[in-house]
């Protein structure tokens, strides 16, 4: 490639890449920026509607299917993160001379660059630059879609990184303005028109706004908002089901005798233990005794009880261990109880089979004070070396309740302290707390709520 293509081609991409971040950090056009990125789509022959944010990349992909190809695993590199652009120059700046030796020509590999920098720059504007003011059920089922195809040029699923484990640090910033999103929309006049609430969909920071704003809805609003919130626990319980996939129902009691029938017979160890009657003339095996398999199962269910601060920094573990617990309460062997509190504790055992009820139930915000829910959540504790004891906070907390932790740990019950069960595993824990429990020999749980599941089930196999 001459100094010149290679001159002009570098041109080209800085020229999409400035209009970009002129385009994010200050909405207004600049005349010159756009009349030049105008010029270098068409000749590319991409269509115009690329540079308009009002545009959205699902409509795009809709008149023009091929692009859905070439976006899909776009910034997809081999750690599975794209670079952004810095000082103008964009991700893939030194992938001319890898393209070249692939078989492509120099020209050819530098325009394919260009064309990478317009299709980048349409995902990031129409992901990241969100605007001010008020939002409709439209604008943000909108954003939602073009988040889904940004997800999918990373090479994820539409939704993995914001709702999956493994999103990191772009997850929280994903959720971060899809939850923005939500606050400027005026839900309630959403959700009083049936035809807008349908066109939501449920997200974590939807559910929150939901859940916050419950006691000032009713009749269709209501209604609406209740479907909302069920679709949501629905399709997050599908998820947790997964992972918590079969749960052993028990471990073999061997004080009971087993049951001699044919299906319990175990032909392996009766013909073992009768090797010694094994005739050589009539090339037979005398059987004088049989053996059979135990099969009977302790019956006493392990008991877990689940503390749930239900504080306003909390909403994803309320949600995600509300669900989980219902999960395990359906299980033959495990007597579930569920505690919620912010200054008061509630009881929610009765409904801890129904996620969905379980949250209509609560209230989210307030202050903390776990001593409240330890008074409730303790006398529930019979034998303390067939109980769990699970206690999600950000630990924020009355720091006598590590007197109590302690007092726990000695009695036998299996104390697991979690510190995030959401989404994207960031959290935020009171340090202090941090290092008492790691002294104790219970250290905090971080990350995804498929590490507490592993836990739970180790403790009930």
């Amino acid at each position: 490639m001459s100094d010149s293509r290679i001159s002009a081609d570098e041109n080209r991409r800085q020229v999409l890449y400035w209009r970009l971040l002129a385009r994010l950090f200050d909405n207004d056009e600049q005349p010159s920026l756009e009349a030049a990125s105008m010029a270098i789509v068409g000749d590319l022959g991409l269509p115009p509607a690329l540079l308009d944010p009002a545009v959205s990349v699902d409509t795009i992909v809709q008149r023009f299917p091929d692009l859905g190809v070439e976006l899909r695993g776009l910034l997809a590199q081999q750690d599975g993160v794209a670079s952004a652009p810095v000082d103008g120059h964009p991700p893939g700046e030194a992938e001319d001379d890898a393209a070249s030796a692939d078989g492509h020509s120099p020209e050819r590999a530098g325009e394919a660059e260009v064309r990478r920098a317009a299709l980048v720059s349409k995902l990031l504007l129409n992901v990241f630059s969100t605007g001010t003011g008020d939002v409709s059920a439209t604008d943000l089922a909108r954003w939602q879609q073009d988040a889904g195809w940004f997800e999918q040029a990373l090479g994820a699923e539409p939704g993995q990184l914001r709702s999956h484990p493994g999103g990191g640090e772009l997850a929280g910033v994903l959720a971060g303005l899809e939850g923005d999103l939500v606050r400027r929309m005026r839900l309630r006049e959403v959700l009083a028109d049936s035809a807008l609430a349908a066109r939501l969909t449920p997200s974590m920071s939807l559910i929150e706004q939901l859940l916050r704003d419950k006691a000032n809805l009713s009749g269709v609003a209501l209604a609406n908002a209740k479907a909302l919130i069920r679709r949501f626990v629905e399709e997050v319980a599908e998820v947790l089901r997964t992972q918590v996939e079969k749960t052993s129902v028990g471990v073999i009691d061997r004080s009971v005798p087993p049951k001699r029938v044919f299906r319990n017979l175990d032909v392996e160890r009766t013909i073992w233990k009768n090797l010694t009657n094994w005739s050589p003339e009539d090339q037979r095996l005398y059987v004088d005794r049989l053996y059979y398999r135990q099969t009977a199962r302790r019956t006493t269910p392990a008991r877990l009880i689940v503390v749930v601060d239900q504080s306003g920094s909390m909403v994803d573990a309320m949600v995600n261990c509300t669900i989980l617990a219902s999960i395990f309460a359906g299980l033959p062997k495990v007597d579930v109880h569920l505690v919620a509190y912010d200054t008061r504790a509630l009881d929610l055992t009765p409904w801890v089979h129904d996620p969905f009820e379980v949250l209509l139930r609560t209230t989210l915000g307030g202050g903390t004070n776990g001593t409240v829910a330890m008074a409730v959540a303790r006398p529930k504790i019979a034998d303390p070396r067939n109980t769990v004891m699970v206690w999600i906070s950000d630990f924020y907390d009355n720091r006598a309740l590590i007197t109590d932790f302690e007092a726990l740990h000695r009695s036998g019950v299996k104390f697991i302290p979690v510190g995030s069960v959401n989404s994207s595993g960031h959290q935020s824990v009171d340090p202090w707390f941090r290092q008492k429990l790691k002294d104790l020999g219970t250290p905090v749980i971080s990350g995804h709520i498929r590490k507490l599941v592993f836990e739970l089930k180790n403790f009930l196999a």
